[in-house]
Formats: C-alpha cells, sequence, structure tokens
C-alpha cells in the first residue's frame, strides 16, 4: 500500500514539473521577456498563447503570394509582409512572435556589425528537428565543433584551390549555353524559362566541384535536396509543437525517406573516395577530396587527441550543406541579375563591353574574372536588391547589452538583411532603384557615410565560407552568357519573388534570348 502511495506521490509531482514547465514555456516566460523589452521602448504586438504572430504572418505572405508585383515595386512587401507591416506600424525598434519566442528586430547597422562579432553571445537558433534533415553542418554549429569544422573545411576554400574549378565551371556553363543556342529560331530568338536552366546549371556546377562528378550522376542528390527545402519551408511556416515530428504525417514521412536516401548516396560517394585515398591514388581538386584530405591531416597531426577530425557522418552533412548552400545561393544571383539587366539594357551592354574587352570571345579564365569591374558592381548592386536569404536570426545565448539595448536569454535578434539593404536612410533616395555605379569605389563607400549595411553572405568570423565560391561560378556564367547572346524580358514574365529558404521566382523567369 506504501509502495503505491509513494509511486502516486512521485507521479503527481512529475506532473506537477512537467505542467509547470510547460506553463513557463508559453505563458510565463514570453510575457517576462515581453515586458523586458516594453521597458526599454522596444514595442511589438502583444503576446497571444502559443502561436503569437506566426498565424498572422502566414496569412499576410499568402495573401502577398496571391498575385505577383510590378518589377519596379518594392519587393520587402512581398518577400517579408510581415516585417514590412510591423516596420509600418511600430518603426524600426519592433518585435515579433515566433511563437512563444519574441524576435527583436534590429536596423541600426553598428549594432548589427556588434551582433556577428559576439558569435559567442548570440548563436545561431538551434535548428528546428526537422529542418536539421535539410542541411546542418558548419551553418549551424557553435562553440569548439564549429571551431573544429571551420579550421578543416577553410584550405577547401582557398582562392588559389578555387581556381583549380574554373574548368569545371567552364563545363557546366558551356553546356548550358550550348542547349540555349540550339534553342533559337532562324530569327536568331526564342522565349524561354531560364531558372530551371540556372538551377540545373548550379547543381551541374556543384556536383562536378564537390564530387568530381558530373550534373547527371549527380541529378539525384539534387532533386533531393531541393524537395525538401520545398519541406521544410512547410514545415517551419507551422507552429512548432514538441513531438509533432514522430507523428507519421505524410510530410514527416517523406522528409525522412529523402534524408536516408541522401545519406546512403552521399556515404557511398565518400565511402568510394576514402577507399581511392587509401590505395594511394592521385586525389581530385575538388571541394570533398580537399575536404577529407584536410581532415585527415588534423586526425594524424593529433593522433592521440580524442575528438579529433570529422566522422563520415559530420563530412555527410557537409556535403549536404556545400550541395544545397551552393546551388541556391548562385542560382538566385544568376537569376535576379539577368532580371534586372533584361530591364537596365544600358547596364547589359556596359557589362557585355567589358566582358569582351577582357576575354574577346574565347572562355573566360580565372584570372581574367578578377578584372571585371562592372560586372561586380552589377552583382553588388543584385546581392543588395535581391540577398539570397531575405533575413538571418540569432538566438541570446547569454544576457547581452548590444548599445542601448538590454537582451535577455531567450530573446531572439533579427538581422533583417532586405530591409537594411532596402533603406532610405542608408543607401539615399534611391534605394529602391537599380544603381551599380554606387558601387564603384567599393563596398565601403557605396552607403551615405560609409556605414556598415551590406552583409548578403554575413559578417565577421561566421561569415558564409563560400561566397568566394558563389562570385566566382556567377561571373563564369554571366560571362559566357553575354558573349553570346542579349536578353530582354518576355511579355508573359510575372515579376514574383517570394521565400522558399532563398529568395526565388515564384512562376519562373520567362525571357527572350537573341544570339550574337
Amino acid at each position: 500500500m506504501e509502495l503505491i502511495s509513494v509511486a502516486i506521490s512521485f507521479a503527481f509531482i512529475t506532473l506537477l514539473i512537467y505542467a509547470w514547465r510547460l506553463l513557463n514555456w508559453v505563458w510565463l516566460r514570453p510575457k517576462k521577456l515581453e515586458r523586458c523589452l516594453r521597458q526599454q521602448g522596444i514595442t511589438g504586438n502583444s503576446y497571444r498563447l502559443l502561436h503569437g504572430d506566426v498565424r498572422e504572418m502566414l496569412r499576410m505572405i499568402s495573401e502577398a503570394n496571391s498575385r505577383p508585383i510590378s518589377l519596379s515595386d518594392e519587393i520587402v512587401q512581398r518577400v517579408l509582409p510581415f516585417h514590412y507591416h510591423s516596420l509600418k506600424k511600430y518603426g524600426k525598434n519592433y518585435f515579433i512572435w515566433m511563437g512563444p519566442k519574441p524576435v527583436v528586430n534590429i536596423m541600426d547597422p553598428e549594432l548589427i556589425r556588434d551582433v556577428f562579432l559576439r558569435y559567442n553571445a548570440f548563436h545561431k537558433p538551434a535548428p528546428h528537428p526537422l529542418g536539421k534533415l535539410l542541411a546542418t553542418g558548419l551553418v549551424t554549429l557553435e562553440g569548439e565543433q564549429w571551431t573544429k569544422h571551420r579550421k578543416i573545411i577553410n584550405p577547401a576554400f582557398h582562392l588559389e584551390k578555387l581556381k583549380h574549378m574554373v574548368p569545371a565551371f567552364q563545363l557546366s556553363c558551356g553546356d548550358m549555353v550550348n542547349k540555349w543556342e540550339k534553342k533559337l529560331s532562324k530569327d536568331g530568338s526564342c522565349e524561354l524559362d531560364i531558372w530551371p536552366d540556372l538551377e540545373n546549371l548550379t547543381g551541374d556546377a556543384i556536383s562536378r566541384t564537390a564530387f568530381g562528378s558530373s550534373y547527371e550522376e549527380g541529378r539525384r542528390i539534387f532533386q533531393l535536396q531541393k524537395e525538401q527545402a520545398h519541406l521544410a519551408v512547410k514545415v517551419f511556416r507551422s507552429v512548432y509543437i514538441p513531438g509533432w515530428r514522430f507523428v507519421p504525417t505524410k510530410t514527416n514521412k517523406r522528409i525522412r525517406q529523402i534524408r536516408n536516401e541522401l545519406h546512403a548516396l552521399l556515404k557511398g560517394i565518400i565511402e568510394k573516395r576514402e577507399k581511392a585515398m587509401l590505395v594511394g591514388e592521385t586525389a581530385n581538386d575538388d571541394l570533398l577530396s580537399l575536404l577529407m584530405e584536410s581532415n585527415f591531416r588534423e586526425m594524424q597531426e593529433h593522433d592521440e587527441r580524442k575528438n579529433v577530425g570529422m566522422s563520415i557522418d559530420d563530412v555527410i552533412e557537409e556535403c549536404k550543406l556545400f550541395y544545397f548552400a551552393g546551388q541556391e545561393t548562385t542560382s538566385d544571383l544568376l537569376l535576379w541579375t539577368m532580371i534586372l539587366l533584361s530591364k537596365h539594357s544600358n547596364w547589359q551592354a556596359r557589362a557585355r563591353e567589358e566582358i569582351l574587352q577582357v576575354f574577346g570571345n574565347k572562355k573566360p579564365d580565372g584570372n581574367g574574372l578578377n578584372h571585371l569591374k562592372i560586372v561586380t558592381m552589377i552583382f553588388h548592386e543584385v546581392l543588395r536588391l535581391y540577398p539570397p536569404v531575405s533575413m538571418l536570426i540569432r538566438t541570446v545565448f547569454v544576457d547581452s547589452q548590444v548599445g542601448r539595448w538590454y537582451f535577455p536569454v531567450g530573446s531572439h535578434v533579427a538581422l533583417p538583411i532586405l530591409l537594411i539593404h532596402h533603406d532610405h536612410e542608408i543607401w539615399g533616395e534611391d534605394a529602391k532603384e537599380f544603381n551599380p555605379e554606387r558601387f564603384s569605389e567599393g563596398v565601403s563607400k557605396a552607403t551615405k557615410g560609409g556605414q556598415f549595411a551590406f552583409f548578403p553572405f554575413g559578417y565577421g568570423p561566421r561569415a558564409c565560407i563560400g561566397q568566394n565560391f558563389a562570385m566566382m561560378e556567377a561571373k563564369m556564367a554571366l560571362a559566357m552568357i553575354l558573349q553570346r547572346f542579349s536578353f530582354e524580358l518576355s511579355p508573359s514574365y510575372a515579376h514574383a519573388p517570394f521565400n522558399v529558404i532563398t529568395v526565388q521566382p515564384q512562376y519562373g523567369a520567362h525571357l527572350i534570348l537573341h544570339g550574337l
């Protein structure tokens, strides 16, 4: 009898503890954080139980995505409609609710720089349990794990190593422009949706440069990653319920199926490469070989220490990240560049003239790409207006003072790349307009007063490790396209940028190409 009584008491106490934790998570803690933020003059909607602003956010996104906009319209209200609304309603110092978590929008460039540099206090948010299946690796790690991975991966992205990848970029770009030339009619023109071809181009390039395989061999990885990205967006836009990922819904089951197939495909590639290294075969210049060589050296140098080097699962995650980030970022940059050059034919002509001066009709080479000043200005302006990622979120890991703001543990901060890149106070009255000339003296002098306000690839120690890779590939592709085509918007083009992890065209990108 006593044992039964003890068991009941224990169960009751356990139930009380979990009830208290639940109450704290869904109500007490959010209200405490809200009071702290409001006392500092930071405003926003009052907290609503569990879902916060998520329902209203999803409604606005659905409404914004229901119709295209003009190419000259403000894209912020289509890509980040809830933030656009909050900015108009509350001014620059506001917070929003992602479920029970307040996210404070930071619009002061110097404070944003401070957050980037204090990466030990402001961590990347823990990946959503289902989002982890998309890609983790370097982008999600913290502390010693991040330091270890960054040290091992860095050598693969040195500029000298990237130059060895130029032939792979040439092959991939050559395949695409040859395909386009075959589609030209007798009058030397054709209309096509360039978006699928640009996705295929960058998928092909990352296959060749990461794994030394052609796009045809890497096609399955590319398709699976793309499908996983769409499923991840669907998951991220729903209210997070602990344990829901274990419910065998259609989405949850498909996410796991993709994860398992990707893991098997990548493991097979890596194990094949390991066997080749062990029998002394000459290493390739692809990213996977460079990564595995660096990892092997790291383990040899510290053979008596534990937790040194990366496991095969670590390498798989980094490969998934290569594939996803390397493919998405560059295809987005090329897509919006061609859209904007279609409208601004004067800049298209200037870029082509520069490319022909540097290369003539010869294939572009690595050294020549570094001399494309006008092309670089154009890319910077495209990245300003259409950054691949519209916003970065950081979670407050330790209580932190940033400028006059105090952020307690449990709160989050948003570094709104798109909002900063379109701010009139920073960029001038033409902030919404396409004007590459603003970058003629470099990034540091592009803003009013030389403010820190351009960070399409992040900033500081945790800036995107692949930005030089993306820029080199994009320059190669644009150079080869402009050598052989001029292009303009098709009457059927519908301007509809929207978020699918990165900023993409909702209805594709229909252009008219003219052979030169």
